[in-house]
């Protein structure tokens, strides 16, 4: 499913790549999130168009609900899929039952398709995720293998996994669901694999911006939803104090003009704007506390804390390297 906000002329080169898949066994559907109506009712198999906004959780979960499969694949609107990507996807999905996620090679576009995107995600002790090599060839990342999670701009998940887990948690809105799903999954033991022959290129951040003030908000806010809802009990007292270092190399890599501080500033950002987003999305996270509270009791847990900590710990990025992408 695509879901679409600018419904401009990048969601069109995203269908016509799903039109040249090598496998057709599928329903594309197109969620219209622009309020205007600007997806015409033929452009796809299914189009759903939205009065608003509703994110992009809300978007995916409402394609599936309105077309349920064994499989959801999930494309944002601002990619473009190689021909090969749902086939090689479904290759992976199907060698074992427990894999309930695969994660895509994705490449920036206008890169000469020779860095990374995003090869799965990895995960700060904070919550902050990143994309596992971002910037980095795909020659570095060519086999396929075991991953944290995957970024859902290019993902594949099981259907009977999201029966069990549930869906996208909408509250998110934005930014870091797809941290937040697939870390539910892996309490519930689902496996996920990296698909090197599944490629797509991505125009990254293109709805959002790469450095703006609403990504920079719902980041830090979806952060702290997630480590509410997924971290054990010795993880999340100590994650504070990690966030505390990842603000320290904000401010340290951007006094060199570097990192995502630095980037912030160069989009026409004021700096002071940042500690104020930070303490807002504080105040959203108190104000959600008794829901999250509840949705932590929720996640059904499969392996035990320790092991879900050695999982975390094996696909680690520190605050240091967060703060420099």
């Amino acid at each position: 499913m695509v879901p679409t906000l600018a419904a401009d002329s990048t969601y069109m080169e995203c269908l016509q790549s799903l039109k040249a898949q090598t496998m057709q066994d599928f329903e594309t559907v197109v969620v219209d999130n622009s309020g205007a109506g600007r997806v015409p009712l033929d452009a796809a198999d299914r189009v759903i168009r939205n009065q608003r906004n509703v994110g992009f959780g809300a978007a995916v979960n409402q394609a599936y609900r309105a077309s349920p499969a064994p499989f959801l694949a999930t494309l944002n609107d601002d990619a473009v899929a190689h021909p090969q990507w749902l086939a090689s996807l479904l290759a992976a999905m199907e060698t074992r039952p427990r894999i309930g996620m695969c994660a895509s090679q994705v490449r920036l576009s206008g890169s000469g398709a020779d860095r990374l995107d995003s090869a799965g995600m990895l995960l700060c002790r904070d919550g902050s995720s990143r994309q596992r090599g971002h910037g980095q060839p795909p020659s570095q990342f060519p086999r396929l293998e075991a991953v944290l999670l995957p970024s859902a701009s290019a993902a594949l998940y099981r259907g009977e996994m999201l029966k069990e887990i549930g869906l996208f948690d909408e509250s998110f809105f934005l930014y870091c669901e797809d941290t937040d799903l697939g870390l539910r999954a892996r309490w519930a033991a689902w496996e996920c694999l990296y698909v090197p022959e599944a490629v797509v290129e991505h125009r990254y951040s293109h709805s959002a911006g790469r450095a703006s003030a609403l990504k920079a908000y719902y980041a830090e806010r979806n952060r702290l939803f997630l480590v509410l809802k997924n971290f054990p009990m010795e993880l999340l007292v100590r994650a504070p104090f990690h966030a505390v270092a990842r603000y320290f190399w904000h401010v340290a890599w951007a006094a060199q003009g570097q990192g995502a501080a630095a980037e912030f500033g160069r989009q026409g950002n004021g700096m002071m704007q940042l500690p104020v987003l930070v303490l807002r999305a504080h105040w959203e996270m108190l104000r959600n506390l008794r829901a999250l509270w509840r949705q932590r009791r929720a996640v059904k847990r499969r392996i035990t804390g320790r092991q879900f900590q050695d999982l975390l710990a094996t696909y680690a990025i520190s605050a240091r390297q967060v703060a420099a992408l």
